[in-house]
């Protein structure tokens, strides 16, 4: 079955098989590693927030996941649409660079673009800045897909859009809640919450000191 867009996937594909192997190994490699590279941001966005606000904490808490939310819904929709990869369904396309996925692990979207859309979004809420790194991050794993062959530009696109307004959905939605059960987890007197939540900012003087962080001095 051939769509809209299966000459662009014919040509992405065929450019791919021009350039050098190198450059075609590192497509092969990170396709995968730049999910890693989100995983070690929520890391690191998590352990910065231990020493912010409760509500900087709860977003960061949060980014990851909206992103599981993201990739869930991915894979229903996957589910319903049953669209076969373009590695055995377009004629005459160059051999796929990466492995071709077996039949019934369906194309679209792309739940690679979903979770990177999710992610690069998510983040961006955590801290703004980070957007110079993960929006091209994000771009460049779901192009990835197509380039090692295993997706259809429009399974790709529809999964960084999915991504980023499921995890913009999450997040404002489940901001509020998740502030107030961070706030209890920082006033518990239990060893285990407040090292997973952290001390918050430091007081500043002059200003009042908040409920858990006089909790943790007495």
């Amino acid at each position: 079955m051939d769509f809209v867009d299966s000459g662009l996937y014919r040509d992405i594909t065929d450019y791919a098989h021009d350039t050098p192997t190198w450059i075609q190994h590192t497509a092969e490699i990170g396709t995968e590693a730049g999910l890693l590279v989100f995983v070690a941001l929520f890391v690191a966005g998590w352990w910065r927030a231990r020493r912010a606000d409760t509500r900087a904490f709860a977003i960061a808490v949060l980014a990851p996941l909206a992103t599981a939310v993201a990739y869930v819904c991915s894979e229903v929709l996957k589910s319903g649409v049953t669209e076969e990869r373009p590695c055995r369904a377009v004629a005459g396309a160059a051999p796929s660079l990466a492995e071709c996925p077996p039949h019934g692990d369906w194309s679209f979207p792309s739940n690679h673009a979903t979770i990177a859309g999710a992610s690069a979004l998510a983040l961006v809420l955590v801290r703004r800045v980070l957007v110079r790194l993960t929006a091209p991050l994000a771009l460049l794993t779901a192009f990835s897909r197509v380039f090692v062959g295993v997706h259809y530009p429009h399974d790709v696109a529809a999964g960084l859009l999915l991504g980023a307004v499921l995890a913009f959905a999450v997040v404002r939605l489940g901001t509020r809640p998740a502030t107030r059960l961070a706030t209890a987890l920082r006033a518990s007197s239990a060893p285990a919450a407040r090292w997973l939540t952290g001390p918050g900012p430091e007081p500043v003087a002059g200003r009042p000191v908040p409920p858990y962080a006089t909790h943790r001095r007495r």
